[in-house]
């Protein structure tokens, strides 16, 4: 759970290379690419230029190196050459990366050309929770401080958090203890000590939290048919804050960090 401090220089070069995947992709024209286009246009990067490793294919058996989740398919969206994004979309883009034995993972939700009030909304206070939940990370805050920023500040804008899945501690492996929900009261749950690391990535629903999945199919959709939004960044406790260590070249930070 504690990486010492090589670890985390391990971690923070995983966590470089994958935030220039996302600074590429902030720049692709993605309306009228099908999702398996941009798969194959991450793979590449990933492989060829960066000579690093897509740490989801093959995890769970999953196929590809993204997930590719269109409007109200909540996560595990699988890229497909029948799914041309369009205009008006949203779609989630979660990549994790490995480097020399060690993993980073984050996710961005992307306007696919001009999109309407009400999900530019959606996806402007999702990035919003994220950060909520990263500000609060600092040694001897507990994770139940986390999980409460993000539901709080969902529930002031109307949105509910799915609860189903969560952040999850990072490192050699893609999931490691301990689990990071994004819900929760404060004092409660595991204190944050110097040197942990994991995700913060919550998913928030236009409408109702209720969730559909089905069984041996890697999709999961809102129940209500509306739309769904997910940012993830990973993050290591520091002595005295937190660090992003896949934070965008281009990103600023909205909140202070050390």
């Amino acid at each position: 759970m504690i990486k010492q401090p090589d670890e985390i220089v391990r971690m923070a070069e995983s966590g470089r290379l994958l935030a220039s995947v996302f600074h590429a992709l902030d720049r692709l024209p993605m309306e009228g690419m099908s999702t398996m286009q941009i798969n194959d246009f991450v793979e590449r990067m990933i492989v060829d230029e960066l000579k690093a490793r897509p740490a989801s294919k093959g995890q769970y058996d999953f196929p590809y190196v993204l997930n590719a989740s269109i409007d109200n398919v909540v996560c595990h969206g699988m890229p497909s050459e029948d799914d041309i994004l369009r205009n008006g979309q949203i779609v989630n883009l979660d990549i994790t990366l490995e480097k020399d034995g060690y993993v980073a993972d984050s996710s961005t939700t992307y306007l696919i050309g001009e999109v309407g009030y009400a999900a530019r909304r959606l996806v402007d206070v999702t990035y919003q929770a994220m950060w909520k939940g990263i500000a609060e990370v600092r040694p001897g805050a507990r994770l139940g401080d986390i999980g409460h920023a993000i539901a709080r500040h969902a529930r002031e804008h109307g949105y509910s958090v799915v609860k189903e899945f969560c952040g999850h501690g990072i490192g050699r492996e893609m999931h490691e203890d301990p689990q990071v929900l994004h819900y929760g009261h404060r004092g409660t749950g595991v204190e944050l000590q110097e040197g942990m690391t994991f995700t913060i990535e919550p998913m928030l629903n236009e409408g109702r939290p209720a969730i559909v999945s089905h069984p041996d199919q890697w999709p999961v959709y809102t129940r209500d048919g509306k739309l769904s939004a997910q940012f993830e960044h990973t993050v290591a406790v520091t002595r005295h804050g937190v660090r992003v260590l896949t934070l965008r070249p281009d990103e600023k930070p909205l909140c202070a960090m050390s």
